[in-house]
């Protein structure tokens, strides 16, 4: 790629700032950023915590059980993505943590024919077995598939969630950037149709009450109809989190609605 993946601009955010900050928006638990031993990252919300993997250059399981530290007992599952994934939909991760039950310790979607190891759903308590997987030098994850329970769900049975065959139809959360051609073709896609709704006085004097702006973060819809977000205005994300973050990322289907709020709001 020629720089490191995480750092690497996405219309004004990073990489990494936006699977962290999609994240965010989707599950209920801590997000967990796993850095190799010295690696600089770029900003990122402060509520993201940071730990370092132990070992550089050991593959997916070891960052897998650094993560899986981190976590604890306060989540039962994670999420495991990489961070040269710029299309990653909330749906997609949804779509994952749901299909747990009882009986399944990892949820690994199949795309296009492909395992995805680093967009799977893993059981907090394989914890124990990653680690002994990787103290006998077992450090692929198709070990770690062998010795537990595993759902595997292909592009049919991901698209069998109605939200997500709306929202990522090509199942293209999964897509990463591996040369820099492909992150030049991804960044060069259209943004995501985004409804945007004003409220109260922000909607007199002729402006739209609702219109559809193409961006991929707050500030980019901010920008596009001329408000600040300043202490007078704040934004509410799909009518839930309100925010005032120009760099929360957005995705299709998302609603953003524009608000007056006092000084100190």
């Amino acid at each position: 790629m020629g720089s490191p993946k995480a750092a690497l601009d996405w219309h004004g955010s990073t990489l990494l700032r936006r699977v962290t900050g999609l994240a965010q928006r989707t599950v209920e638990g801590p997000v967990v950023v796993v850095r190799a031993p010295e690696q600089e990252l770029p900003p990122l919300d402060p509520s993201v915590e940071v730990v370092a993997d132990a070992l550089e250059g050991r593959g997916p399981l070891q960052g897998l059980a650094a993560g899986l530290a981190a976590i604890g007992d306060r989540a039962e599952v994670a999420y495991v993505s990489s961070t040269d994934v710029p299309l990653l939909h909330p749906a997609f991760i949804r779509r994952v943590i749901g299909a747990f039950t009882a009986d399944v310790d990892v949820v690994l979607p199949e795309v296009h024919g492909f395992r995805q190891p680093l967009a799977a759903g893993y059981r907090t308590s394989l914890l124990t077995e990653v680690t002994a997987l990787i103290a006998a030098g077992k450090l692929k994850p198709a070990f770690l598939f062998e010795r537990c329970r595993v759902l595997w769900l292909d592009d049919a049975a991901m698209l069998r969630d109605g939200a997500l065959a709306a929202a990522d139809p090509e199942l293209a959360s999964t897509r990463n950037l591996n040369e820099r051609g492909d992150y030049d073709q991804a960044h060069a896609l259209p943004a995501p149709g985004i409804e945007v709704r004003r409220f109260g006085t922000l909607a007199m004097g002729g402006a739209p009450r609702t219109q559809r702006v193409a961006a991929w973060t707050l500030g980019q819809v901010a920008d596009a109809i001329a408000l600040p977000l300043d202490d007078h205005v704040v934004a509410v994300l799909n009518g839930d989190q309100v925010t005032r973050d120009r760099e929360i990322p957005l995705a299709a289907g998302d609603t953003v609605g524009f608000i007056v709020a006092d000084a100190g709001g």
